[in-house]
């Protein structure tokens, strides 16, 4: 665990847009640019919240030698209606594709990434209720 700093820094791109940029060059943009849409700020907890537990999924069930065809965690929130408007409720849907995977398996990769591993949640968690839900589906079947 790095005991170090994490730094981003955001260029100012006019009107209500900014361009985020980590230290190795990853990019996020926040507002319009050039007539594309990007992704607001608190939008992006909810991103960070679906890439935090997927990681966490994706790497437990692998560690359990799960056969994986395909993964997609869908994230929605409610926010206070007061300022600052934090999120208050946040559903999480983990929709899995593949054979033989065990629901046993998944149910405690959630567990472990809901309570011990994705930081990202967990801290929000701090402020929101957290509810969360699954489907395992076989290779090539719609999400319902």
């Amino acid at each position: 665990m790095s005991t170090g700093w994490t730094e981003i820094t955001a260029d100012w791109k006019g009107e209500q847009t900014f361009t985020a940029t980590n230290a190795n060059g990853g990019q996020v943009q926040m507002g319009t640019l050039d007539g594309k849409p990007g992704v607001g700020p608190m939008q992006l907890l909810l991103v960070g919240v679906a890439g935090c537990t997927g990681m966490d999924i994706v790497s437990i069930l692998k560690k359990k030698r799960a056969e994986l065809t395909d993964f997609q965690v869908k994230v929605r929130g409610k926010r206070a209606e007061d300022y600052p408007m934090v999120w208050t409720e946040i559903e999480v849907t983990y929709l899995l594709w593949g054979n033989g995977i065990k629901e046993k398996d998944v149910a405690q990769a959630i567990h472990l990434s809901e309570k011990k591993y994705c930081s990202v949640g967990i801290m929000l968690g701090k402020t929101a209720r957290i509810t969360s839900s699954y489907a395992i589906l076989k290779p090539g079947e719609p999400a319902g």
